[in-house]
């Protein structure tokens, strides 16, 4: 019987950097960091709800590139935040890559307003916004 949403992994080109982006600026909570056997750095950073799992390979990671529409693959990490225009504005004056601008979401059953960034390797991130 399934409990819950445990973890996504990625890979990042620098560990310092990726965290920064992801406890300083969207907000997660540094679980665990080490080394690992083969010299990488692996964190786990708490999404309240989910971790996500980071890896910086000891000799780096080429910037990441979008999965094409007719590839499967994943094509966004989204994290659920009260307010995405107030999120999307600290990110913005913070000088984050942007990929998409606040909009209306285009499934209202499930979110209200969403915008979209890119984390430092690329990763596209989506902020989104459920109807209270």
């Amino acid at each position: 019987m399934l409990k819950s949403f445990e973890h996504v992994g990625m890979t990042v080109s620098n560990m310092d950097r990726a965290v920064t982006f992801y406890c300083d600026l969207l907000g997660l909570k540094l679980h665990l960091r080490k080394k690992t056997d083969d010299g990488a750095d692996l964190a786990f950073l708490d999404a309240d709800g989910g971790m996500l799992e980071i890896i910086a390979p000891a000799n780096g990671a080429k910037r990441a590139v979008d999965v094409p529409d007719d590839t499967a693959g994943l094509r966004h990490l989204t994290f659920l935040y009260e307010g995405v225009d107030q999120t999307f504005a600290r990110l913005e004056e913070a000088g984050v890559e942007i990929k998409e601008r606040p909009r209306f979401a285009y499934n209202p059953e499930v979110l209200q307003k969403v915008a979209f960034i890119r984390d430092p390797d690329g990763i596209i991130i989506e902020l989104a916004e459920r109807k209270s």
